[in-house]
This record gives C-alpha cells, structure tokens and sequence, in this order.
C-alpha cells in the first residue's frame, strides 16, 4: 500500500517544477510591454500579482521596472524599498518634479528589478491634479520620457500596481499601459465588478488610449481541494479562454507572509508553490509576448 499522500504528491510536484524551472531564461519581447495591473474590487491578489511577476520576469533575465501608483506603498514594501514620506516618489512624476529616470531604485533581492517607489503623498495627488490640464496623462507622458530616456531603453518590461478603484490614479495608469492584467480570485463573486472594470478600460481605449487591450488574465487564490475553486476558474476561462493563463496561482500562507518581510515570495521562499506558480505563470506571459511580437511581424 502506497504511503503517499495527496500532499505529498502535490509538494514532490511543486518541488520538481521548481527545479525545473532554475537558471531558465525567459523570451524577450520584441517590443518594450506597458502592462497595468488592476482589479477595482480589493482583497484578489492584485499587488502581490504586480511584485511577484515582476520579481520572476527579472529573475528570468528580464529587465522589468515596478512603478508603485498606490498611495498605501504596499509594493514598494514588498520589492524592499524604504518609502517614508518625503521620499522621491510617483508623486513627484504626477506633479512633473521628478522624472522616472531620477526616482527608480533597484531591489536590492533580484537583479534587474527596478521600483518606482509610492509615498502616502500619492494620496493627496488626485485633489492637487484637478485643476491641471491633460491630469489624466501625467504618468503616460512620464513612461513615454522614459521608455526615450538612456536610463530607460534597456527595459523589457515596465508593470504598473495601482490601487483597487478607478480614480484618477487608475486612470494614469490605464493611460499609461498598453496592456491590462487582471487578477481575479477564485472564490465567490469572483466576476463581480469585472462587468464594469472592462467597459470602462473599452471607454479609455476608445477616447484616450486606442493601444490599451485586457491580454491577461490570472487566477489567483486557487485551492484545489474545493469544487468552488474549480467551478470559478472554469467559469473564467470559459468567458476568456484566450486571457486567461494556464498556470492559477494557490492559495498560500508563504506568498502572504513574504511582503512583511520585505520581500516577494519569489526571494522568501524560492521552491514554495506559490513562488514555482507566479514563475510558471511569468513564463507563460513572456512566451506570448514572444508570440504575440512574433504574429505582428509575420
């Protein structure tokens, strides 16, 4: 009689896609991918998502810049970057202070990892931006500038966390990106709220950014052993069968624990599950960037 758990087998697994994946290289896309990262509805994973991809595109041999649009900080923290008010921030870029290229800070866990740091000054920039032409522009003109910039033409990927509304943080952000990834959590009322988050990314591609398109889809907080986690990640993929990616993302106490130590679960524990999946699940959104680089030029 075999001894083996379901447990077992699935940490054996984990373990060996681990293995599978050190020292791989991922794609470089052709061109430089803007992605924004955004759910409206809070508590799905989205800033996690933001940090862990980052942190496994780079460790890829990606070069990958995390700029933090969230006035909480919360992936600054997590990247280990000191963030006290005052510090040079994306408030200082959305009131035109500062560049991107004066701002970013490398982190010190992962190699070719870069942060645009957040402050909870960000919080007051909606109010002191009302009155300012083109306001719901500021970060894409400072993208554009770097992108332009010798600080900036060596990067392959630029992500962008912002927080869980669609106020005009969000909207810089959506403006900003030419692609958007949502995170969505596979628990009930998983596709509440995605109804209105796509018809207003449809308006702002419509009226402000023609480029901006929803490529990318994840699942995150699966748990295997319940039929609900199934049944949404089913449901999902049933609507977006080109989005969504193959790889889900489990629940795991490792991937909550690592930001309050200031890191990405990538660099807290290397070889947990949820580690091993955002890797999985970084690989798989380069290798359609590849694809997708390699379909506009054919």
């Amino acid at each position: 009689m075999s001894e083996e758990t379901p447990l077992a087998a699935q940490v054996e697994a984990d373990l060996q896609s681990a293995r599978a994946l050190r020292g791989v290289r991922l794609s470089k896309p052709g061109v430089q991918r803007v992605i924004t990262v955004s759910n409206q509805k809070g508590g799905v994973g989205k800033t996690t998502t933001a940090v862990n991809l980052a942190a496994a595109l780079a460790l890829g041999g990606l070069k990958v810049l995390l700029i933090d649009n969230d006035p909480q900080g919360n992936a600054s923290t997590a990247l280990g970057i000191d963030h006290p008010p005052g510090t040079p921030s994306t408030y200082d870029v959305l009131l035109g202070d500062s560049s991107l290229a004066e701002i970013i800070r490398p982190c010190p866990d992962v190699d070719g990892l870069y942060c645009a740091p957040a402050t909870i000054d960000l919080s007051g920039a909606e109010i002191e931006l009302v009155a300012e032409i083109g306001r719901e522009r500021k970060l894409a003109d400072a993208v554009d500038a770097f992108l332009n910039h010798p600080a900036g033409t060596d990067f392959d990927y630029i992500i962008i966390d912002c927080p869980p509304s669609l106020g005009l943080l969000t909207l810089n952000a959506f403006i900003a990106a030419r692609e958007v990834l949502i995170p969505i959590q596979c628990e009930y009322y998983a596709l509440e709220g995605l109804t209105m988050l796509l018809r207003n990314v449809e308006r702002i591609r419509a009226a402000m950014n023609t480029e901006l398109e929803v490529t990318t889809i994840l699942l995150t907080m699966y748990d295997q052993r319940t039929n609900l986690s199934k049944q949404v990640a089913d449901e999902v993929r049933r609507y977006f069968p080109d989005q969504t990616l193959a790889t889900p993302i489990p629940r795991s106490v490792r991937v909550s624990e690592a930001p309050s130590f200031g890191q990405t679960v990538i660099t807290y524990d290397p070889i947990s599950a949820g580690a091993t999946a955002y890797r999985l699940a970084a690989r798989e959104i380069a290798d359609r960037g590849a694809a997708m680089n390699e379909e506009s030029h054919g």
